[in-house]
């Protein structure tokens, strides 16, 4: 099974992805690890990619995970469409919404440093997030081992 666990920035999609790999034996990888050097340069720069920016991006993703048998991703996923991409021609495909409120993911995005995504990106991703329909819902006001705990249970 591939598990997507996704969020906005700050969510916790690194914390809990690996947590939730090791517990289910699996491989996690990091969206953000492949991200074109374009990608990188822009968000670095506070813009917030476009569509057109992602997809190639998406289409790379959804390759490798189709690689897997069993794998975690953390990826922002945050609209339907790349989600669908993400999906694509995978027979066993879960989300995870990793979900919090706009002042929780500020407060830790002002504690943290990514590597290339400022926090004044936020906004953008909270206006771009279509929370989606059918996923495992977590409240992130957890700690990270209970929301590893409660995902695992939804996948049982």
């Amino acid at each position: 099974m591939i598990v997507v666990v996704m969020g906005v920035s700050g969510s916790g999609k690194t914390t809990i992805g690996k947590r939730l790999a090791q517990r289910l034996g699996c491989v996690f990888l990091d969206g953000d690890d492949f991200h074109p050097p374009g990608n990188v340069a822009k968000m670095a720069a506070g813009t917030p990619l476009t569509d057109a920016d992602r997809w190639p991006w998406l289409e790379g993703l959804n390759e490798n995970l189709k690689e897997k048998e069993h794998a975690v991703l953390a990826c922002s996923a945050l609209k339907q469409s790349y989600r669908d991409v993400l999906a694509r021609d995978l027979p066993r495909c879960a989300f995870v919404f990793l979900n919090g409120s706009f002042e929780l993911i500020r407060s830790r995005l002002d504690e943290r440093r990514h590597r290339y995504m400022p926090a004044s990106l936020l906004e953008s991703q909270f206006t771009a997030l279509e929370p989606p329909a059918h996923a495992i819902d977590v409240d992130v006001t957890q700690p990270p081992e209970q929301c590893v705990a409660a995902i695992v249970a939804q996948l049982a």
